[in-house]
């Protein structure tokens, strides 16, 4: 350690007891990865600003305080990467920290094998901050640490994919700050004019606006630190909300900070996707199935793809852009959303940062009344005045917007009526969506938009469209919700229509025969909750559309669709093999509830290809050839379980069903008996829901006719069967253990006795245990429970998780 005075050096910054406790929190939780053989390369990670550095420091400075005795390392070594990474720079500032002679002269190589040489004779924690992409160790001349030696990396930076290219053994991200902690620092910089009575309700609102960034907190904090003027807090105010950098420091330190993780994205496209994203109003979910489509008709995603490819092109680039903190998960599944900071970085850059003077002009969420038409020019590429309370639009020569590509006016539930002259203004529109509004018809100016490529307007008063077939680039078309009775007329002259949304059209009642198979690039048919049930050739009148017709669609790749139940109707083979190649699908037979739409059955990763049965006499008829590439059947109040199980085993000989993956059965008096399978014919069922079955004493009843052994069974779920007196008799049945089983709940099921039942007989062959990978035990309502297993040494021991609620053993 000769010519090194110091262990740690201190960096200066706030000290940890000036920190706020997320802080302490996120220091003792880096402390325990740091003080953990398991890992020697530690990355941080998260948005700009959230406080990365601060942490490191706080850490290195905790290092500083350590008794020599507790010390793990001989040296702390820390060096600030950067944007522009220099190799030699750090290497050099590594070099100066250890107080040791690099010979340049050697060249980059020769640099390297001296600092290999040196480090190698120390116990060392190299802190890297602010990485923003791969640093060779080997060029660099540090030994790759490993448990021997002791020493440790610790990497900071605003991308998850450096922590990957570093190949660090876990990774921390960085959330931002809690409501309370925000408002502590927020009032720390301000000082104390936040506890004026005519200042803190305003302060409080430019807080939130920070939405918990320290960076962001931090420096509007000091920028209005002892103003007292209100009206100076208004102003900021409302240039947070308008996203506008309203102090010069604010620009320097947030805006440009953040630019920077704009700046290193990879490719035109991926930034034009992240400026996309700040057409949403502030803390806005964004569907990700809807964004995806934007981009297509954007032309951002390369529209010569099929559905398949561009809709996975789609997801890779979310998830870059999550990965570089710049989008993060929305309040529910399936959705993104930006950081409040991040959008306002992204309106500045769309608005005032593009080489060719092209703007966004984003009015999303802000209660507007009407439109200011001196706003709208030439300038602008982009426009989305989404979730206000417009009741009209301008109706004005002084509009000028020939070259906005996307026009975004959903949910502006007052809205009614769309000027002629409107559109006019707005000939290069790609992307428009009146969703959400009450507008009743489309003025023939639409039919002037040669380029329009997605045309939305779910919800709205809609009851028929003007001819399409002027519309011929068009590629997405939602209709769902509207009140359409009829599909418009030139719909089947769409040749380039790839999506065509139709959920929810409770009245339409009419589909012409040769319309919608006509749709050859159709990839997408949404006709889930419609009013049209579709029929087999020969049920329908000759000018109606039939079932078999469908299969023409032969690009199709996702379908949902409500089916008239023929319980003698076996198709032929060609349309069998058409629904078991499509990617997803949901057929409804009957008169569901819970059709899914094709937007709910895309993000659902084990129920993607799901036939929903309701209220149907089963009796008598065949489903079998459903279930060829089914994942999810859900039976839901059908009689005649029995006689179509009993189908299932006669004519399923020699197959299984090995897709299906969920079982769902709802409402019924059935008991089973018959003929049993003689092999499992659903060996990969992972979950079992059976849902007030009154008819039966234990589930072996259905189990044992269906062969099944749940070897892959994970979940199983059994509400309100009043007769159920246990759950299976593992004597009596071809289960003898279930290996993956974690979740097991049971409720208001009045009679059980016992979860697993044996015969005394049998308790001693029994395995040991019958559930290894149990975890969670939920057992609720349930009077008569008197034991979960006869056999004890079955039982899974302590690591399950139990959750029992008003029950008794007596």
């Amino acid at each position: 350690m000769s010519g090194m005075d110091v262990v740690v050096e201190h960096i200066p910054g706030p000290s940890i007891q000036d920190q706020t406790a997320s802080v302490s929190e996120d220091l003792a939780k880096t402390m325990d990865l740091l003080f953990d053989n398991r890992f020697q390369r530690i990355g941080i990670w998260g948005m700009g600003g959230v406080g990365k550095t601060n942490l490191v420091r706080n850490l290195n400075n905790k290092l500083l305080e350590m008794n020599s005795n507790d010390m793990p390392f001989s040296c702390v070594l820390w060096v600030t990467v950067s944007k522009n990474l220099d190799i030699q720079k750090l290497q050099m500032g590594i070099a100066s920290r250890l107080g040791f002679h690099l010979e340049q002269s050697s060249g980059a190589d020769g640099m390297a094998t001296q600092l290999h040489r040196r480090l190698k004779e120390e116990r060392f924690l190299l802190i890297l901050d602010d990485a923003w992409q791969k640093i060779d160790l080997d060029i660099l001349g540090v030994p790759r640490p490993d448990v021997q030696s002791g020493s440790k990396i610790i990497l900071t930076c605003r991308s998850l994919d450096v922590c990957r290219h570093m190949e660090t053994d876990v990774d921390v991200k960085m959330s931002v700050l809690r409501d309370e902690d925000a408002w502590q620092l927020f009032s720390r910089h301000a000082a104390d004019v936040v506890s004026l009575e005519h200042i803190r309700p305003l302060a409080e609102a430019i807080c939130r606006e920070c939405q918990g960034l320290p960076l962001a907190i931090i420096t509007t904090g000091a920028a209005m630190r002892r103003k007292t003027n209100p009206v100076v807090w208004k102003h900021a105010l409302n240039q947070l909300r308008r996203s506008v950098p309203w102090a010069a420091q604010v620009e320097v330190t947030v805006y440009k900070h953040l630019k920077l993780s704009y700046d290193s994205l990879e490719g035109e496209d991926l930034k034009n996707c992240f400026l996309y994203c700040s057409l949403f109003p502030e803390d806005f979910s964004i569907n990700i199935d809807e964004l995806v489509w934007y981009w297509l008709a954007e032309g951002l995603i390369d529209e010569r793809e099929n559905y398949e490819d561009f809709y996975s092109r789609g997801i890779y680039l979310i998830e870059n852009l999550k990965d570089a903190c710049l989008l993060e998960d929305g309040s529910h599944k399936g959705t993104v959303k930006m950081h409040d900071v991040v959008r306002d970085v992204s309106i500045w850059i769309a608005s005032t940062c593009s080489e060719d003077g092209s703007e966004f002009l984003v009015r999303a969420g802000n209660g507007l009344k009407e439109i200011s038409a001196t706003e709208l020019s030439n300038s602008l590429i982009r426009v989305s005045f989404m979730d206000n309370d417009l009741k009209r639009l301008p109706d004005d020569s002084v509009i000028q917007c020939s070259e906005a590509s996307t026009l975004l006016l959903q949910n502006n539930r007052h809205l009614d009526e769309v000027p002629e002259r409107f559109l006019e203004r707005f000939k290069a529109l790609r992307v428009l969506n009146f969703s959400g509004t009450r507008i009743k018809s489309l003025p023939d100016s639409l039919f002037q938009l040669d380029d329009l490529r997605a045309l939305l307007l779910s919800l709205c008063d809609i009851k028929e469209l003007p001819p399409l077939e002027r519309l011929s680039r068009l590629q997405v078309l939602d209709l769902s919700l509207t009140r359409i009775r009829e599909l418009p007329r030139g719909l089947e002259q769409l040749s380039n229509l790839r999506r065509l949304n139709l959920a929810g059209t409770s009245e339409l009642e009419v589909v012409k025969a040769g319309v919608i198979s006509k749709l050859s690039r159709l990839e997408v048919l949404d006709l889930s909750n419609s009013g049209y049930f579709w029929k087999e050739k020969g049920a329908v009148q000759e000018e109606e559309a039939c079932f078999e017709e469908l299969q023409c669609l032969e690009r199709l790749q996702v379908l949902s669709i409500i089916l008239d139940w023929n319980p003698c109707y076996s198709p032929q083979d060609t349309i069998t093999s058409w629904i078991n190649g499509l990617t997803a699908f949901e057929i409804s037979i009957g008169e569901s509830d819970v059709c899914l739409s094709v937007r709910e059955l895309c993000r659902l990763s084990d129920a993607q290809k799901r036939v929903s049965i309701d209220e149907i006499d089963l009796s008598g008829g065949r489903i079998g050839w459903l279930l060829g590439k089914a994942s999810y059947l859900s039976l839901n109040n059908c009689g005649g379980l029995n006689e179509m199980v009993q189908d299932l085993v006669i004519n399923s000989v020699g197959r299984s069903f090995i897709y299906l993956k969920k079982l769902e059965i709802i409402g019924s008096d059935n008991s089973f008996g018959g003929r049993a399978a003689q092999y499992d014919l659903l060996p990969n069922l992972e979950k079992l829901y059976l849902i007030e079955m009154t008819g039966i004493e234990s589930i072996l009843e259905l189990t044992n006719l269906l062969g099944l052994r749940f070897q892959r069974l994970k979940e199983l779920v059994v509400h309100a069967c009043s007769r159920i007196k246990y759950l299976i008799s593992l004597g009596n049945s071809n289960i003898r253990t279930m290996p993956n089983l974690e979740t097991i709940r049971v409720d208001y099921c009045e009679n059980l006795e016992e979860l697993f039942n044996y015969l005394p007989l049998q308790i001693n062959m029994a395995p040991d245990p019958i559930t290894p990978e149990l975890k969670k035990l939920e057992l609720n309502r349930l009077p008569k429970l008197r034991n979960l297993c006869s056999a004890e040494t079955t039982w899974p021991g302590n690591q399950v998780k139990v959750e029992v609620r008003s029950w008794a053993m007596p």
